[in-house]
């Protein structure tokens, strides 16, 4: 592997896979935390907070996932366009 391609691909940590991070932790963070939903006041159309509390992490877990993937998505294009940039600016082959 040639060592200018290691210097093309950019920071391993940046602040879109920083959001994608915490994306895909806040979920873990919320259902371990039980102290913060284990109660059963305010109920929502007679059904405990503790379970409706569960239920809306699955949907917004889903959200989350699915703008982790998309901003995933972003990033790797970004740097397949950066790394091919420079290798066609100085006439070498694209690929």
């Amino acid at each position: 592997m040639p060592e200018d391609t290691q210097v093309s691909r950019g920071p391993v940590v940046t602040p879109v896979r920083v959001v994608i991070g915490l994306c895909l932790v806040a979920p873990f963070v919320a259902m371990i935390w039980v102290g913060s939903y284990a109660k059963t006041d305010p109920a929502f159309i007679g059904v405990p907070f503790f379970y409706w509390y569960q239920m809306a992490w699955v949907l917004i877990s889903t959200l989350l996932t699915v703008i982790a993937y998309k901003l995933w998505q972003r990033d790797q294009r970004g740097r397949a366009a950066h790394s091919t940039a420079p290798a066609t600016a100085k006439g070498g082959e694209s690929r």
